[in-house]
């Protein structure tokens, strides 16, 4: 039973440095994307409906 207590406190104690080393990455910027605003502008393209010709009314005389 104490094997289970020791295994217990050593996967916490690992939990914690893997927490500890993701904040550290986040704060030095290690996520952050550097690639994809540089490329935005090639794919943000809209697709331009072509918008129908107007057609001519032609006004009834009463």
């Amino acid at each position: 039973m104490s094997v289970i207590y020791i295994l217990l406190c050593i996967s916490i104690i690992v939990a914690i440095g893997f927490f500890i080393a993701f904040i550290t990455a986040v704060k030095r910027g290690q996520f952050d994307d550097s690639y994809t605003p540089s490329v935005r502008m090639l794919f943000e393209d809209e697709l331009v409906k072509e918008q129908p010709k107007p057609s001519i009314k032609i006004k009834k005389s009463n």
